[in-house]
């Protein structure tokens, strides 16, 4: 572990402020490794001066850079993500020291982080507008979009450096300085991270403020952040009480919002689905990242015909599954976040039970050899309804519900296309709409999942499994998932404002819509 640490710049203390100088106060934030409970390093939390101090920084620094030609700033970016190359296998590893999710996804993460700058750095020679004829003879009518301003960007603890890279990347090419705001359960990756963007930036000649950091309270930064007029945009990814929070504040003041929220994702399995893919997927998109994935699948939403033969090559395959250190080979679930994650997955299934659900396998505490101090659980499938209250809500945990629809007789196609309807009725039926995916070989199924009357998600699939999204596809979901889109297709549009232009190249002087006025 300390040679991690020394690779990447991370001292037993650490500033957590970054504005072209590194600072912090006197008030600590420790970070302790959910994997044994041990305390890794601290860092120095920013105080409300500290704060006017980043903000003031990145506002010049943007002041700077907006006039930098696109290209250039693709540039620099390109440089990040060459950077973030030499440094993948050890900020990856910093990922699974501080949130726990297994080697292979914590350097996954890094090489997201690394994908993105090679999409916003060809992006930076893209950020078109279009050209209007204009009704008025002698007229010249066109858009364009110009950067925006601070962007700031606040990050959960489960993506704990790939979201600042979706955000940031992008924000830079379009002309913006970013002020990012951690997950406090994941600071020393920001630190880390914010270091190789900083050198990047001296060895480029750019203000390295353009990427600046701020640790520090939510009651008081936090806050501050979401109210500061002077950021006009805040991109913000974590749960949905905190979606509310901030987009009501942000909103209050007319201020713009990227919000990527919670989900309660989905898949229907069908009688037409493949089985052996289905599996493979719900595995990896229920069990991956110990379930704290955003895009975790929640809910199986099997037909009545293969209930039965899927949950139990579901359950084999959970018993399978290598509980363990996730920095050792051969691990497929890490721990959880912290303690109280494991709580609140211990008291969702205790809410599960008093609904009327049954527990199939798994949701225990877990202690393994050489596991003490640790923050695991056993993956846990459950039988449940659609209806239970305890299924409408995420948990941030491994659960895995299984929901039944259709008739095992049905046969005919009418009565296939009734009990389809029914599933999609099911998968729509909550709050939340980030992702979902349908397993089947019946192409009108799949088309009817994909369609307007299908699923109500920001992100639908057919034969893959509801988590890991690429980033060239806008990622970001309806209803309380927020609305949000970051990442690829053209969410740098988020970033910029856009502009329409009209010139006039004649002596005369004709108004729109035909009016004459003082004639």
């Amino acid at each position: 572990m300390q040679d991690i640490l020394r690779k990447l710049g991370i001292e037993h203390v650490n500033p957590g402020v970054f504005n072209g100088t590194w600072m912090g106060s006197d008030t600590q934030l420790d970070s302790y490794s959910p994997i044994d409970g041990r305390l890794i390093a601290s860092v120095r939390q920013a105080t409300t001066e500290e704060y006017e101090k980043t903000i003031s920084a990145a506002t010049k620094a943007f002041e700077d850079w907006r006039v930098t030609p696109a290209p250039k700033r693709g540039d620099l970016i390109r440089r990040l993500g060459n950077a973030l190359r030499e440094h993948k296998r050890d900020l990856g590893a910093l990922v699974t020291l501080e949130m726990g999710k297994i080697r292979a996804e914590g350097e996954g993460e890094v090489q997201e982080m690394i994908d993105i700058c090679d999409f916003a750095c060809g992006l930076s020679r893209q950020l078109y507008g279009l050209s209007m004829h204009s009704e008025r003879p002698g007229h010249r009518m066109y858009e364009q979009w110009h950067p925006l301003g601070v962007v700031g960007v606040i990050s959960a603890f489960n993506f704990p450096v790939a979201v600042w890279a979706w955000n940031s990347a992008l924000s830079a090419v379009c002309g913006n300085s970013t002020v990012w705001k951690p997950s406090s359960k994941t600071p020393l990756t920001a630190v880390a991270t914010t270091k190789i963007a900083e050198r990047v930036c001296r060895e480029s000649g750019v203000n390295p403020a353009i990427f600046s950091l701020l640790i520090g309270k939510g009651s008081t930064i936090g806050e501050k952040f979401i109210n500061d007029r002077r950021v006009p945009l805040i991109s913000a990814t974590g749960s949905c009480r905190m979606g509310y929070r901030i987009g009501e504040v942000v909103g209050k003041r007319l201020g713009r919002t990227i919000l990527e929220l919670g989900g309660n994702n989905a898949i229907i399995v069908t009688p037409d689905a493949d089985l052996n893919l289905a599996v493979r997927a719900i595995l990896f998109g229920a069990v991956g990242t110990a379930g704290q994935r955003c895009t975790s699948t929640r809910r199986i939403i099997v037909h009545e015909s293969v209930r039965a033969q899927l949950t139990e090559r579901l359950v084999t395959a959970y018993k399978q599954v290598k509980i363990g250190n996730p920095l050792e080979d051969g691990t497929l679930m890490g721990p959880l976040i912290d303690g109280e994650a494991v709580g609140a997955m211990m008291s969702a299934i205790e809410r599960l039970k008093k609904e009327g659900g049954r527990v199939l396998c798994g949701g225990e505490k877990y202690a393994g050899a050489g596991l003490a101090g640790g923050c695991y659980v056993t993956p846990c499938i459950a039988e449940a309804k659609n209806e239970f209250e305890i299924v409408q809500e995420e948990t941030f945990a491994p659960i895995l519900y299984i929901i039944p629809y259709g008739r095992a007789g049905a046969a005919d196609s009418k009565s296939a296309m009734d009990d389809l309807n029914e599933a999609i009725r099911l998968h729509n039926g909550v709050p939340q709409g980030l992702s979902s995916a349908i397993f089947t070989r019946n192409l009108l199924e799949a088309e009817r999942f994909l369609s307007a009357a299908g699923s109500d998600c920001g992100i639908a699939n057919v034969n893959i499994g509801t988590s890991g999204a690429e980033i060239g596809g806008a990622f970001g979901g309806e209803k309380e998932t927020g609305g949000g889109r970051e990442s690829g297709s053209d969410s740098w549009k988020a970033y910029m404002r856009r502009q329409t232009n009209t010139i006039n190249y004649t002596t005369e002087l004709p108004l729109a819509q035909g009016i004459r006025f003082g004639e």
